[in-house]
């Protein structure tokens, strides 16, 4: 009897996950997208007990990089264990020297990639083959896939042969588009290949393993005379790897009913054009050829598996005969090269074949820029032209060097009966989550087919986010995004003024509309454009209010389940009843241990989501005019790029559209003309409850809310309260106001929370309902146009390192980043810009903190009237120390040549004695921040008049100008990259004795990736790679960095002590050497309990604090040259009664009760005897003797 076929809704990465996890024995891992999931998968399996198909658990070891990883795995596979890893992008990069290695020792590893693309001009974490193109010499054999079925077939294929053949394996599939795409697949279990594997393999690989018993020496240095003809030994187990990985496709071809072979063909038995390409374009590809051949056309593909080793006999096999012109498609570029490496080794198969075809090649896809069938169908019509254009690129519009082929006008080719659905939302709104949930609904309940993909910005919670969802009856191909929608909801109303939500919805099709507004006052709010594509394509248009439904049930501002009921009801892709039951299940299944007042909550919201209108369509609409043009007064690259690429239409724009901009340089401050208006609630201000103190604006982690003081002139243009100024003293009898960029708010609280206000009168923050098309909005928006524009800053006025009050008349050299509402992180880099910006260098470490901080075309780092702010780049993850220390060093070495050019220039009898007074003075203070200002504004004018006049010297001290003023230069990093894969930069940078800050931004997890362990995380807290909470302490890097002695070292939390905090960082920058500022950031991984969730951080950092989890101190090697002790601790005693209530009102804690519930109180308690160790610890270093004598 035939086994019945299993189905589940994964994507590729749980696939992937899942079949190396029946091969493996340990998983040595690193975190980096798109890739972790797979990791993550492979330890919650683990955590459960799940076996694999030698009856055990998997091992899984999380490493401090990718580096580490591979010598990991490189070590377990020497000593006897089958180990696999899992990667992507410049992570590949970083285990290559190991991979070398493992190759070259013939041992039966797979690396699962996901594959993404290699940072070059600007970081990129979408798919294309950069990645494991940079690998194809190690001696790996790559295995590639196309779809997530084959993801789930073809992997158990790399193990196998990885086993018998002793060659490891690259099993790759495209980042993103397949790693994170849904569908309904077949299901592989371990009964399904237990027969295939070879277990006399298995043995032997045991047999060779490193130990005592049986002694060898491996891993040798060799000499020349034998190290040649020794490497060529090992040709013949690469000749094998062909023949045995197409004996397994053929076993997985019998089991599944699904044909695999090294080089798969589709198409025409006598085509004559042909593709031959590899990854999920292949399947977009497969569309094409259906459409064009059942209209005449004779077109194929070949489809690559076995990537490595090439074999050519199987290649030339898959080529029809009747072939006349080939297209090699490359998911790849290599600048300088004759061709991309698919396309090199095509030609290379054909060369010199008796009536070999005209091949040509072709570059798509780069940064997971998507292939559609309609691009595809225009690769074979250049294929069928006199004269094939060669080395073209497939997409985009090289108006420049003309590479690209003409564009063609997208058609619907995604095959008969699939229901095409598109969904609009906010960040952390749940749209993506509910989505995720509606694809299984329909997957696993029913004998439709489905696929789920979810398109980003590059914001964190609060930025753009489009689920693309497909369902039908037949098996789902289509790996591009939707163009063509039967269906659109958009679930954020001002995003009908933003992006162009309706593009591409079909005649007939439905769209549905979550709004305040009902009836004229909605038909008001809807532009005429959209008015417009209503009437003339016959839409359907239904609106809910689920912002209200869910207010009035108490879930906030989550409309995700409204939302997914309301979908199902208007589209009836599946019956109702069954959509309403199994949503409720899911309910259930998620919510069922927060208490039946959560599930009862989520019950309603799917049971009101039937609460839709339909809103009549006025045939008339389709002859309202254009909406009115915008003018605005802004920089022509804002109008005609920024704009564009906001709005969610980069991939019109031709490469000309970069032209200046090549090497990835972009514009600061380009994220104040966003003004989206997305928050559900923003605070309102009260003047007459205000004391002034500016705690809202040093919290807020958008800089969305300032004090602005205006001198009796320029209050005359604002129409609104304001307060008579009392102090400080230089700005008395000016008018205060504390202004609020609704546009740029997101709404998260913490200004509100942290408000005193008057204790008689109330606060004088509240958060109030914002709807971002009413007058007051409108006013309020006006407003703050006039403050940031016509009211001058005041900061000259006062010292702003005084203190936190003072440090907020400063202007925010930071602002309207993409980071979450709430975020913890983002008001400590902002105050650095406050203090420090307009002499300020960054170096950036990838990960959170980069990507908030210049995300094309965002970027919230700013200039100040003077047109001085921020210098900011990002390297890599791992080097961000050394990359700083590299400024630091050039910065250096150039002021020691503007002093030697002076010098030259004051021994001169021919300067005057003004210029000579002028450069001695800048010498003299060239390494004190304020005093090299002054005497680089003197300097300047000599410098110029006499470059002006032919002074060859001054001249080159010209070019050098901008090095005069004494840089602040900051080094930023989260904990990942601080504690883990950048440690040894770290140490050095701080060892090198150098000029620089390091800011360590502590979430205590890998917050950008989603959340792993890492060295920062403590004791009992749940993470990705601690499924079962961390069973080792957190390391004390800032008392570890202190024993260096010349290092000024601080812990701070802003949340439990501003002035401390202000403190750390202004005598880390004074501090002539190296300094480390570690910083308590609440994130969004951690789960906040309290009401108002991360509008709670800062008072999250104050209880951290308070109950001794967190400690707040100094470390003053300033102090230490005066004889003095130069460790202060500045934590009051903690009140440790409170420690584990703080630990239960985060869900990554109190998570541990469910996941471990006989360990948790254990690991409750080591964490907090942790926390009081380390607290003992600092209590004996202020008892330090440090007296001179």
């Amino acid at each position: 009897m035939a086994k019945e076929k299993k189905f589940v809704t994964w994507d590729g990465n749980t696939c992937a996950g899942h079949v190396a996890y029946m091969f493996s024995e340990v998983a040595a891992i690193y975190p980096i997208t798109p890739s972790s999931p797979m990791a993550e998968h492979v330890d919650e399996w683990a955590a459960q007990g799940r076996k694999n198909l030698f009856g055990d658990t998997v091992l899984v070891q999380e490493m401090q990089s990718e580096a580490g990883a591979a010598g990991a795995v490189h070590g377990s596979l020497q000593a006897g264990a089958l180990t696999s890893t899992f990667t992507a992008s410049q992570g590949l990069l970083l285990m290559i020297p190991n991979m070398y290695k493992i190759a070259g020792e013939l041992l039966p590893s797979v690396f699962h990639v996901s594959a993404r693309t290699v940072a070059t001009h600007s970081l990129c974490i979408f798919g294309d083959h950069s990645d494991v193109m940079a690998c194809r010499q190690t001696g790996f054999a790559m295995l590639a896939e196309g779809s997530v079925q084959e993801v789930m077939d073809l992997s158990a294929v790399a193990h196998l042969s990885a086993i018998e053949a002793r060659v490891p394996f690259i099993n790759f599939f495209d980042g993103f588009r397949t790693s994170h795409e849904y569908q309904k697949v077949e299901l592989i279990e371990e009964d399904d290949v237990r027969d295939l594997v070879d277990m006399k393999a298995v043995s032997e690989f045991r047999a060779r393993a490193l130990t005592p018993e049986r002694p060898q020496a491996k891993g040798m240095a060799e000499n020349p005379e034998t190290f040649f003809p020794h490497r060529e030994s090992c040709n013949r187990y690469y000749d094998a790897v062909p023949a045995i990985v197409e004996k397994y496709m053929a076993a997985i071809s019998e089991r599944t009913g699904r044909k695999y072979e090294l080089f798969s063909y589709y198409g025409a038995e006598d085509a004559e054009q042909v593709i031959i390409m590899m990854g999920s374009g292949t399947e977009a590809a497969r569309e094409a050829i259906d459409y064009a051949n059942a209209n005449g056309k004779k077109y194929g593909l070949v489809s690559v598996h076995l990537y490595r080793p090439f074999s050519v006999e199987h290649l030339l096999k898959a080529v029809p005969a009747s072939c006349k012109r080939i297209a090699v498609l490359d998911r790849t570029k290599e600048p300088g090269s004759n061709g991309e490496p698919l396309l090199l080794d095509v030609k290379d198969a054909f060369y010199g074949k008796a009536n070999a075809p005209e091949i040509v090649g072709g570059r798509y896809g780069l940064g997971s820029a998507d292939v559609t069938p309609t691009m595809i169908l225009g690769v074979y019509e250049n294929l069928e032209l006199p004269q094939p254009k060669d080395h073209f690129t497939v997409g985009i519009v090289d108006d420049l060097t003309l590479t690209s082929l003409p564009a063609k006008e997208e058609m619907a080719l995604g095959g008969e009966g699939i229901f095409e659905a598109k969904f609009f939302g906010l960040g952390a709104d749940g749209t993506v989550g509910a989505n995720k949930n509606s694809v299984k609904i329909i997957g696993d309940n029913t004998d439709k087919y489905c696929q789920a993909y979810f398109s980003y910005d590059s914001k964190k919670s609060g930025g753009f986010t489009c689920s693309h969802l497909r369902f039908g009856d037949t098996p789902i191909r289509s790996t591009y995004q939707i163009k063509t929608p039967n269906f659109v909801a958009c679930h954020v109303q001002a995003y009908l003024r933003m992006y162009d939500v309706l593009r591409g919805l079909r005649q007939n099709g439905q769209f549905l509309l979550n709004t305040i507004f009902e009836g004229e006052e909605l038909v008001n709010f809807l532009p005429n454009s959209v008015k417009k594509y209503f009437a003339e394509k016959n839409i359907t248009v239904y609106y809910i209010n689920a912002t209200k439904i869910a207010q009035e049930i108490g879930l906030g501002n989550r409309t995700n389940t409204i939302l997914q009921s309301a979908f199902f009801r208007i589209t009836e892709v599946i019956p109702v009843d069954l959509a309403v039951e199994q949503m409720k299940k899911a309910i259930v299944k998620s919510y069922g241990k927060k208490g039946e007042d959560v599930v009862n909550m989520n019950f309603a919201a799917v049971d009101r989501g039937g609460e839709y209108k339909t809103l009549a369509v006025d045939p008339a609409w389709a002859n309202l005019p254009e909406d009115e043009a915008i003018v605005r007064e802004e920089p022509a690259y804002i109008t005609n790029l920024v704009r564009v690429i906001n709005a969610q239409n980069g991939a019109d724009l031709p490469v000309s559209a970069y032209k200046g901009i090549e090497d990835g340089a972009w514009e600061q401050g380009t994220a104040a003309y966003e003004k989206r208006g997305v928050a559900g609630f923003v605070p309102v201000w009260t003047a007459d409850n205000c004391i002034q103190c500016n705690k809202c604006s040093f919290v807020c982690p958008h800089a969305a809310i300032r004090p602005i003081v205006m001198t009796d002139e320029e209050l005359k243009g604002y129409d609104g309260p304001s307060i008579e100024m009392k102090a400080p003293a230089t700005m008395k009898g000016m008018h205060f106001v504390m202004g609020i960029d609704d546009k740029d708010c997101l709404g998260c609280g913490n200004c509100a929370d942290v408000c005193p206000g008057n204790p008689k009168l109330g606060k004088a923050l509240v958060m109030k309902a914002y709807d971002d098309s009413s007058d007051e909005a409108q006013k309020n928006a006006a407003d703050w146009k006039y403050f940031t524009t016509q009211v001058a800053s005041k900061q000259h006025l006062v010292d702003i390192k005084q203190s936190p009050k003072n440090s907020q008349f400063a202007q925010p050299l930071f602002e309207f980043s993409g980071a979450c509402a709430g975020c913890g992180e983002t008001p400590y880099v902002k105050l650095i810009s406050q203090l420090f910006g307009d002499r300020e260098i960054v170096a950036n470490a990838t990960g959170c903190s980069s990507i908030y901080s210049g995300s094309i075309p965002s970027t919230p780092y700013t200039k100040n009237a003077k047109g001085q702010g921020p210098a900011w780049a990002n390297s890599l993850f791992e080097d961000f120390c050394e990359f700083g220390l590299g400024m630091a060093i050039a910065n250096k070495k150039m002021r020691a040549r503007i002093t030697t050019l002076l010098q030259d220039m004051i021994a001169s009898d021919k300067t005057s004695a003004e210029y000579k007074a002028a450069a001695q003075a800048w010498i003299e203070a060239q390494n004190d921040a304020e005093a090299s200002k002054a005497a680089a504004a003197a300097l300047i004018p000599h410098i110029d008049a006499s470059a002006a006049a032919g002074c060859p010297v001054c001249a080159q001290l010209k070019e050098m100008e901008h090095f005069l003023v004494k840089r602040s230069q900051w080094i930023i990093g989260g904990d990942g990259a601080s504690y883990d894969i950048g440690y040894g930069g770290l140490d050095h940078v701080i060892g090198s004795g150098e000029d620089v800050n390091i800011f360590v931004i502590d979430t205590e997890v890998y917050s950008n990736t989603g959340g792993q362990a890492s060295k920062a995380t403590p004791i009992g807290a749940i993470a990705q790679f601690a499924a079962n909470g961390k069973r080792v302490g957190k390391k004390d890097l800032g008392l570890m960095q202190a024993t260096y002695g010349n290092v000024y070292v601080a812990q701070v939390a802003m949340g439990a002590d501003q002035s401390q905090c202000l403190k750390a960082f202004r005598e880390a920058e004074a501090w002539h050497g190296p300094s480390l500022v570690i910083a308590y950031a609440p994130c969004i991984n951690h789960g906040l309990k309290a009401k108002g969730g991360m509008g709670k951080s800062q008072a999250e950092e104050a209880k951290a604090v308070e109950c001794g989890y967190w400690h707040l101190w100094r470390n003053n090697p300033a102090l230490a040259a005066e004889g003095k002790n130069p460790f202060q601790l500045d934590s009051k005693e903690p009140n440790w009664d409170k420690f584990q209530d703080f630990l239960e009102g985060e869900v990554r804690f109190l998570s541990l009760k469910k996941a471990a519930p006989e360990e948790a109180q254990e690991l409750y308690d080591a964490c907090k005897a942790a926390a009081k160790r380390r607290y003992k610890s600092y209590i004996r270093k202020t008892q330090e003797d440090w007296s001179i004598d």
